[in-house]
C-alpha cells in the first residue's frame, strides 16, 4: 500500500507539472489588420491553445513584417512575437510550442499565404500545407506537414 500511495503522489507531481506549463507559455503579440477576421479566428485558435494573445492593429502589416525582419517571401496576413521568435500567418499553436519547447537558432516560424485548412482558414475540406522553420539568414525548410479534413 506505501507504494501505492508513493505512485500517486509521483503522478501527481507530473500532472502539476504539466499544468504548471501551460500557465507558463509566453503572450504572443499579433499584429494585424484591424478588418481581418481570419486573423481574429487565428488569434481564438492560439487562446484555446493556452495562449494569452495581445493583439495589435495596424494598416501596414508589410511595414511591421520589415521592422519585425521576417523575409517577405514568407508573408501573410499577420505577424506575430513570442518569446525570442516571429510567427508569420496562420502557424498552429501545437507548433509553436514545439518551437518553444526545442528552441532552435531561428528567426521563427512561417505558414505563407493564408493556406485552407490552416488555423483560421479552415474550409471543412481536405487541405494541407507545411509550417516552415525561417532562419536567421531567411532561408526556411519544413518544420511541421499537416493535413487536415
Amino acid at each position: 500500500m506505501k507504494h501505492v500511495v508513493r505512485l500517486f503522489g509521483v503522478c501527481a507531481v507530473f500532472l502539476s507539472a504539466g499544468f504548471a506549463w501551460a500557465d507558463d507559455l509566453p503572450v504572443i503579440d499579433v499584429h494585424k489588420n484591424p478588418n481581418c477576421g481570419c486573423c481574429a479566428a487565428w488569434e481564438l485558435h492560439l487562446r484555446e491553445a493556452g495562449f494569452t494573445v495581445r493583439g495589435h492593429e495596424t494598416q501596414d502589416i508589410a511595414a511591421t513584417r520589415a521592422r519585425f525582419g521576417m523575409p517577405e517571401s514568407m508573408a501573410s496576413c499577420h505577424t506575430a512575437k513570442v518569446g525570442d521568435y516571429l510567427i508569420e500567418g496562420h502557424v498552429p499553436g501545437e507548433d509553436i510550442k514545439r518551437l518553444l519547447a526545442e528552441q532552435p537558432p531561428a528567426l521563427g516560424l512561417a505558414v505563407p499565404g493564408m493556406p485552407a485548412g490552416s488555423p483560421g482558414m479552415e474550409t471543412g475540406e481536405a487541405a494541407s500545407y507545411d509550417t516552415l522553420l525561417v532562419g536567421k539568414d531567411g532561408a526556411s525548410r519544413i518544420f511541421q506537414h499537416h493535413t487536415t479534413r
